[in-house]
C-alpha cells in the first residue's frame, strides 16, 4: 500500500499538497457537498484519483478484524453507518496518516484498539 501511495502522489508531498485535507480531497476521499435550502443531503464522495481511492478502500476493508486503531474505527463506523461508509472513513484516516508520516518523517505509532473507549 505504501508503494502505491508513493507512486500515485509522488515524492514532493509538501509542495504538492499544503495540508492533509487537500491530499484527501485530491484522492477523492471526502464527502460531496450537496446542500439545498440550508439542509444537508446525502452525497457521494468527490471524484478523485480512482486508482488510489480503490486501493485505499480495499485496504480499509481488509483491516476490519484487526486489533488496532483502524480496525476499531472501522467497526465503530460500520455499526452506525454501514460497511461501505466505514471503508471510506478508514481510507480517509489512512490517507491522513500517510500525509503526516511523510511530511514529518516520523514512524507510525498505533493509538490502540481501546482508543475510543478511553
Amino acid at each position: 500500500m505504501a508503494e502505491q501511495i508513493l507512486s500515485e502522489i509522488g515524492t514532493d508531498i509538501k509542495k504538492q499538497f499544503p495540508s492533509a485535507a487537500h491530499m484527501c480531497s485530491w484522492a477523492g476521499l471526502v464527502p460531496g457537498h450537496n446542500e439545498s435550502a440550508g439542509k444537508r443531503k446525502s452525497a457521494k464522495t468527490k471524484k478523485g484519483n480512482k486508482y488510489l481511492e480503490s486501493a485505499l478502500t480495499e485496504a480499509a476493508h481488509s483491516v476490519r478484524g484487526s486489533k488496532n486503531y483502524l480496525g476499531a474505527l472501522y467497526r465503530r463506523t460500520a455499526s452506525r453507518k454501514g460497511k461501505k461508509r466505514a471503508g471510506i472513513v478508514v481510507a480517509h484516516a489512512m490517507m491522513r496518516i500517510a500525509y503526516y508520516l511523510l511530511t514529518r518523517k516520523e514512524m507510525y505509532v498505533d493509538l490502540g484498539e481501546d482508543y475510543f473507549d478511553k
